[in-house]
């Protein structure tokens, strides 16, 4: 009774609010013109797909999710090379993300707001068999309605940090009839999995997979588009920070000031998370007096050039492959962090600040194996900078403990299309 009470008022709440979301996508559609284009998908008005006797359907929110699914589509696709397979995203980066990392092999569409006609219409446009959910999304009006039509849905990678979990514990019934609707709960890892037991998911359709990104590989094209760029930018120390976020730059470039004071040549690739900020972070820069270029420019940075700025989108594994050392944003700030491990598997070392809930797990692996060095400022991550761009061996055994980690944890996107396949 709870529940529905709570569905209820949820779904009431989201129709109330459903001319501000609609406002919100054409606001943000000023900065980038993608958020207004394809509004009717939002409402589940999506364009029909033709039937297919198999169709995987994969939800990934964004970006990062996008990249962390890509391994498991092409997997899945080795696989079962007859079923067609259909990737919704939110934003309209994770649907560039979606065409530049898979192109015609797969159809895109938005995920329609979490409303029951929106939901059915879209149901009705777009049947699929099975839908793999990237992460922790959860929306209770799709998972119901998947139910209601057959089509198992199983949450991939799925992650609950400790403080997401007691945001969730205010609405648990309505949080436990919505997990009771996925058919399995691949969690990351065993704290994940507890969690989602403790919000309660049924125990017996709750276990635990590893962490997809573990998978991580980089083609052979990245990884030499990367020391064709390292050669080209000379022998001066490069560093970048990846994925940041308001609030953060302007310590990364404090931390930089402190550097160049020691290494005056060095140079700071600077790559914002989201594209609607490269602007400010431009101005920001520009404001505080650096020589600066940007990536969208064309060219490379001279010898003038204190800053990069990686205003571009889908070169972040080249960027990162470049550098000889990696700041992961979000982290200095109370985001969560972001994915160490793409900088990783170039052999980069990486560096992070305090605030990595959103990746806990991966971050306990990567400091018992000496794979990653934390900071807690500014200060102290012009002092990391300093020693180990200053310092080779350093660098290479920081690399080299967190390439332990990801070689001693791959396997894990065979055990979820494994998973997946028996839905």
């Amino acid at each position: 009774m709870a529940a529905a009470i709570l569905r209820g008022g949820y779904t009431w709440l989201l129709r109330l609010l459903l001319p501000v979301l609609l406002l919100r996508l054409l606001w943000r559609g000023r900065r980038q013109p993608a958020y207004r284009r394809r509004l009717g998908e939002r409402l589940g008005f999506a364009p029909r797909l033709e039937p297919r006797a198999r169709r995987l359907w994969v939800h990934a929110v964004s970006v990062g999710e996008v990249i962390a699914a890509v391994p498991l589509i092409r997997a899945w696709q080795a696989r079962f090379p007859e079923d067609a397979v259909l990737v919704t995203t939110t934003t309209p980066t994770g649907m560039e993300e979606v065409r530049r990392r898979l192109g015609g092999a797969v159809d895109h569409r938005y995920l329609p707001l979490d409303l029951p006609g929106a939901v059915r219409r879209f149901l009705g446009r777009c049947p699929a068999d099975r839908l793999l959910v990237m992460e922790t999304e959860l929306w209770p009006n799709l998972y119901r309605a998947c139910r209601r039509r057959g089509v198992p849905v199983m949450l991939v990678n799925a992650r609950l940090s400790a403080r997401s979990c007691r945001g969730y514990a205010r609405l648990r019934p309505l949080l436990r009839a919505t997990l009771a609707d996925a058919a399995l709960i691949a969690a990351r890892g065993p704290e994940d999995a507890g969690r989602f037991r403790a919000l309660g998911a049924p125990p017996g359709r709750v276990g635990v997979a590893g962490n997809i990104k573990y998978d991580l590989t980089l083609s052979a094209a990245v990884r030499q588009a990367a020391r064709d760029l390292r050669r080209a930018l000379g022998p001066r120390p490069v560093w970048i920070a990846a994925s940041t976020h308001e609030g953060e730059e302007e310590r990364v470039l404090e931390a930089h000031a402190r550097l160049r004071r020691r290494r005056p040549d060095a140079l700071l690739i600077l790559v914002p998370r989201h594209p609607e900020r490269f602007d400010a972070v431009a101005r920001l820069c520009q404001g505080a007096g650096w020589s600066m270029m940007r990536r969208s420019a064309g060219g490379l940075p001279g010898a003038e050039a204190a800053v990069w700025l990686g205003d571009t989108m889908g070169e972040l594994a080249t960027l990162c492959g470049a550098a000889d050392g990696a700041f992961l944003g979000g982290s200095l700030v109370p985001v969560g962090g972001h994915n160490p491990l793409e900088p990783a598997a170039h052999g980069v070392p990486v560096i992070t600040g305090p605030h990595v809930f959103n990746f806990e797990a991966v971050y306990a692996d990567l400091e018992a194996a000496g794979g990653v060095r934390r900071v807690a400022d500014a200060t102290e991550l012009a002092g990391a900078l300093v020693a180990l761009l200053g310092d080779a061996a350093a660098r290479s055994a920081l690399a080299a403990g967190a390439t332990r980690v990801l070689e001693g944890n791959r396997g894990v996107v065979a055990r979820l299309v494994a998973r997946a396949a028996a839905l």
